[in-house]
């Protein structure tokens, strides 16, 4: 056996940011990796000089010399031109990864990179690297066509995200003139309704246009909280109020059981998590049911639980309902429990954001969304 095949791997990690790159050497030395960590562009060609690595990993946004000049001058260095680079990049967008590519770069990763992705990520470039001429030249084919897939999928985010920020201004327009008409004092009582039907409906418009640009900052790691201290027995008040008219004209019996629960957390969001949820059980709740909020404390959490008495959803699916555009479809009727597909993925990632969790419990009949967080107030 040669002495390649029997030493570890060589991994340079090149990040300027610390815990970055002890996260990166903690990870990789488990998978029996040897580590180099390079705090700049420059650090990082001097130990290039002195060992070759098998793989690097490289940030792209630095101060002084930037990930893309790195990687053109590693590549210009002897050796260099077979090194696998691999990209660590908080910017998902397509200048990015264009710059990425231009400048030699294998592999693009965003972060925050989780731990088992950077490890598979690192496996792949090292095996790619003692392939054969021929099998290199199908793995060059099969990586232009998954750059040009990312490249895509980056278009349509960036798209969706252009869309989703041009769609806020017109939709607040059409509810500043239903607040205008509610204030017209010779509207007649029927018109007065479907005035504050249409805020109604906008309001709902406007939190799925929320959840879309929330959902996208959490996966860029941008999503942020601002916790204050709230009445969560007002709060939910709140939401009830404002909900009452789409209960009434599904002729559901929507109420808040909560009484005083002091809590800890980003109001505007736990606001919209709970809105979310009403809604979505108002939709799924038959004629003459009820739609319940309330609360059950523990020693260290406080569980919130929102209960309609609909079809429920089935034990197996309780973990997919919360991922993107899943549909619970129930064999006797055209009825599915997902609402618009995104409503759920943001009330997990809310909550999660929170260190709490949120799931299903079987509501004989129906279905109760139970969301726990910690550190609550008493």
């Amino acid at each position: 056996m040669s002495d390649a095949a029997e030493r570890k791997p060589l991994v340079l990690v090149v990040d300027d940011n610390q815990q970055n790159r002890a996260l990166a050497k903690a990870t990789l030395e488990l998978e029996d990796y040897e580590v180099l960590l390079a705090a700049s562009g420059e650090e990082a060609l001097r130990s290039f000089e002195q060992r070759t690595p098998d793989c690097v990993l490289l940030d792209v946004r630095m101060p002084g010399m930037d990930g893309p000049e790195t990687c053109k001058r590693l590549r210009a260095l002897p050796g260099g031109k077979d090194v696998p680079i691999v990209f660590l990049t908080a910017s998902r967008d397509v200048d990015t990864f264009e710059a990425a590519v231009a400048a030699g770069g294998d592999d693009f990763v965003t972060k925050p990179v989780q731990p088992t992705e950077m490890v598979l990520r690192v496996q792949a470039a090292v095996k790619v690297r003692r392939l054969d001429a021929t099998n290199k030249e199908y793995f060059e084919l099969l990586r232009r066509q998954r750059d040009d897939l990312m490249r895509l999928t980056l278009q349509k985010e960036q798209l969706m995200s252009f869309v989703v920020h041009d769609l806020k201004n017109p939709v607040s327009t059409v509810d500043l003139l239903a607040q205008l008409l509610q204030r017209d004092k010779a509207l007649s009582p029927e018109t007065r309704e479907t005035a504050n039907a249409i805020r109604v409906e906008v309001s709902s418009l406007m939190r799925l246009i929320l959840n879309l640009l929330d959902i996208s900052r959490s996966e860029e790691g941008a999503l942020t909280l601002a916790p204050s201290s709230f009445d969560l027995a007002a709060l939910a008040q709140t939401v009830v109020d404002v909900l009452k008219v789409r209960a009434v004209a599904r002729q559901v019996e929507l109420e808040s059981r909560i009484v005083t629960a002091q809590l800890s957390a980003d109001a505007d969001l736990f606001r919209r998590v709970l809105e979310n949820l009403v809604d979505n059980a108002l939709r799924h709740a038959p004629k003459g049911s009820r739609v319940t909020l309330s609360v059950e404390r523990h020693p260290a959490e406080l569980e919130l639980r929102v209960a309609d008495q609909g079809r429920g959803i089935p034990a197996e699916l309780r973990e997919a309902i919360f991922e993107r555009f899943v549909q619970v479809e129930h064999a006797e009727s055209a009825a599915s429990r997902s609402g618009r597909g995104l409503g759920l993925t943001f009330c997990r990632l809310a909550i999660e954001a929170h260190g709490g969790r949120i799931y299903v419990e079987d509501g004989e009949p129906g279905a109760v969304f139970c969301i726990r967080l910690p550190h609550v107030q008493q």
